[in-house]
């Protein structure tokens, strides 16, 4: 696709709502609540964990307000119920437009396309989120977020667990374990993937569509690790080690684990914890 098309493909898409009209869809709607941070007390036992990820870049002036958007969900963490565990990654095709976006990787891209196909979609779009591997919309639209995260915090979900099982000042090992997953038959496979993932991140942007702007994220992907795969019925265990790099800050970062079918990229399981690394 050529950036004359990509970018009127952005501009076209009249689905884009900002903030404001959003919050007031979603006040109109009702029935959809974003609990405060003083509620994560609560036994989780009732919540389902909800994957949200989030392709964005700091190329776009669109994805802004989606950022917001994520990171309101992040820390808010529940949605009617869900746990919200959120995963910001940054494309690399709007790096050639002036900026480059200091947190783009090509594996990101990658994974988009990839999410394209299973959609059934020629092109690829920013900002775009993607819940539990199964719903797309643009990612500025947080009345949909909301519809959709409660959609998908109703639906039953099996367990992965992750632990940190030890660290040191440049690497981290952790362990990644399922039991056999209830919703994947025999005849299907998924892949386990791991996520290190940092909170409070910001850029000044000097060049671009955001020329001027300081930008913020939220749980921003440093490293997407697959980690293995597993088939119905079987068990699944692995101790990934992962490298720190010495920009990353320890008191942002968390380690997220999720089982995805190969075919349908739906989230079967997903967890996260923090990482408190000392320096």
């Amino acid at each position: 696709m050529s950036l004359g098309s990509l970018s009127s493909y952005f501009r076209a898409d009249t689905r884009r709502k900002t903030w404001m009209l959003s919050l007031v869809g979603l006040v109109l709607a009702g029935g959809y609540h974003i609990y405060s941070s003083s509620a994560r007390t609560e036994a989780s036992a009732s919540r389902t964990p909800v994957l949200v990820e989030l392709f964005t870049s700091e190329g776009c002036s669109d994805c802004p307000p989606a950022d917001q958007v994520l990171a309101q969900l992040e820390q808010h963490e529940r949605v009617d119920g869900a746990d919200v565990i959120a995963m910001s990654e940054h494309v690399d095709y709007w790096n050639r437009l002036g900026w480059s976006d200091p947190y783009s990787d090509a594996q990101f891209s990658n994974r988009q396309s990839e999410y394209a196909q299973a959609f059934g979609h020629r092109d690829i779009y920013t900002p775009q989120m993607i819940v539990d591997g199964q719903i797309e919309f643009v990612g500025s639209n947080r009345a949909k977020a909301i519809q959709a995260i409660t959609s998908a915090g109703r639906k039953p979900k099996d367990s992965v667990a992750i632990s940190l099982i030890d660290r040191n000042k440049d690497t981290l090992k952790l362990r990644v374990e399922t039991g056999p997953l209830s919703s994947l038959s025999s005849s299907e496979s998924a892949d386990v993937f791991l996520a290190i993932t940092e909170n409070n991140l910001s850029s000044s942007v000097d060049r671009g569509e955001n020329r001027g702007r300081r930008l913020t994220h939220t749980a921003v992907v440093r490293k997407l690790i697959p980690v293995g795969k597993i088939t119905g019925g079987n068990l699944f265990t692995a101790s990934p080690v992962v490298q720190l790099i010495r920009q990353w800050k320890p008191k942002d970062l968390r380690a997220v684990a999720f089982v995805q079918g190969k075919r349908d990229h739906r989230i079967f399981a997903v967890s996260s914890i923090a990482l408190e690394v000392s320096e």
